[in-house]
């Protein structure tokens, strides 16, 4: 049996992308930090939907992650022809707020896992009659933003190396589409440490979790390269691409600092 491949599935986006998919019929392996979070997601999966739905608990901060998982589907003997690299997080405040460590273990999520990940799970994914990628990245990938500038720049990243695998694979069974979204009611601000002066002046332009997933998948399933979620957010990208990079990113400072 085919499945897809969650990171991040227990909660917010990644969440919201399993269910959308077992309303498919859809198989799912759910991967994250949480065991109790993904126990509980999976078991109302597998009863409303009535889909296989294994789990895995593992830190994708951790090194030898990506292998983790990878030999964790292996020994469950299924095919995985969906892989969607969702799981990330961000560090908001000044750069020197944080350890090297801290930075290099956000980056390592970001940008690390889920280059290895793909890099893993490519050859499996060419030998299904079609298979998708899909990466999650952010709206903050479109400029530099002080006060969250790893984490911009991480999924700066994310957007340019998922054109560019697209492009490579452009002739073959497998497409790569990668997902940016805006504002999500979701625990990435609590977790960020982002200012209430940040959630608030993006509150109003939130999307809800199920309406990522959904227009994320249907991206995926169309086949396209790259989506900005959010008409609001397109407009930003577009205004930040016409905008002198100084001052967007002096309107970007305001905000994190």
């Amino acid at each position: 049996m085919s499945y897809a491949l969650i990171t991040g599935g227990s909660k917010g986006i990644g969440k919201a992308i399993a269910y959308y998919l077992a309303e498919k019929k859809i198989n799912l392996l759910l991967v994250a930090r949480s065991e109790s979070l993904l126990k509980e997601v999976s078991i109302a999966l597998r009863n409303n939907f009535r889909i296989d739905v294994k789990y895995l608990c593992v830190d994708l901060a951790g090194e030898n992650a990506a292998e983790i998982i990878f030999e964790w589907v292996r020994t469950q003997n299924v095919t995985v022809n969906i892989l969607i690299n969702n799981a990330g997080y961000g560090l908001s405040g000044g750069f020197e707020k944080y350890s090297a460590s801290s930075h290099a273990e956000m980056m390592h999520v970001n940008m690390v896992s889920l280059v290895k990940l793909t890099s893993l799970f490519l050859p499996m994914l060419k030998q299904q009659l079609r298979s998708y990628i899909l990466n999650i990245a952010s709206n903050a990938a479109y400029q530099a933003v002080p006060y969250l500038g790893t984490y911009a720049a991480s999924k700066s990243f994310v957007v340019s190396f998922s054109r560019a695998l697209q492009y490579e694979l452009r002739k073959t069974n497998v497409s790569v589409t990668c997902v940016s979204p805006g504002g999500a009611n979701t625990d990435f601000g609590t977790r960020a440490n982002i200012g209430r002066r940040a959630i608030k002046a993006g509150e109003k332009f939130n999307m809800e979790p199920d309406e990522v997933a959904a227009i994320a998948v249907k991206a995926m399933f169309k086949k396209r390269k790259e989506v900005v979620v959010g008409f609001v957010n397109r407009i930003g990208a577009f205004l930040v691409w016409l905008t002198p990079k100084g001052l967007s990113e002096r309107v970007a400072a305001k905000l994190y600092e």
